[in-house]
């Protein structure tokens, strides 16, 4: 069995194990990704939700994203940071910020999406495959 993906908040009351590799790692421009992460993109590594334990009590909101479908964004309470997102229209994924792995050397991105709201400022990898939104199907 491969090594779990394990990380959790700066403060330890989120922490969640992932068995299995990414199916989607990306770096996202959309506003809300800048907003939530205040910079120019959000980083973020997708997984099948089989494979996916959490502890702790994650505060989330939930919101809609350009494709009219509602995501929920799970943070810490007592950190205030952002752990991972959920889907409605896709329950069975689970999504995770980059950032928050133990060893977020492991994250290696594929893609931009929302390519379209990305700054000057914001330099990401020039090898990575660029999506205006969302990639297709």
């Amino acid at each position: 069995m491969d090594k779990p993906y394990t990380g959790g908040c700066a403060c330890g009351a989120i922490r969640y194990s992932i068995a299995g590799e990414p199916l989607f790692s990306n770096h996202c421009q959309c506003r809300d990704c800048q907003r939530e992460s205040g910079t120019g993109h959000g980083s973020y590594a997708t997984f099948a939700r089989a494979g996916v334990a959490v502890t702790g009590d994650a505060k989330k909101w939930d919101m809609v994203g350009d494709s009219g479908n509602v995501k929920t964004r799970a943070f810490c309470p007592e950190c205030g940071v952002a752990v991972y997102m959920t889907f409605k229209a896709m329950p069975d994924i689970f999504t995770i910020r980059a950032a928050s792995l133990d060893e977020p050397a492991r994250y290696k991105p594929k893609v931009v999406t929302y390519a379209v709201r990305g700054h000057d400022w914001d330099h990401l990898e020039s090898g990575l495959t660029r999506f205006e939104t969302m990639p297709p199907g």
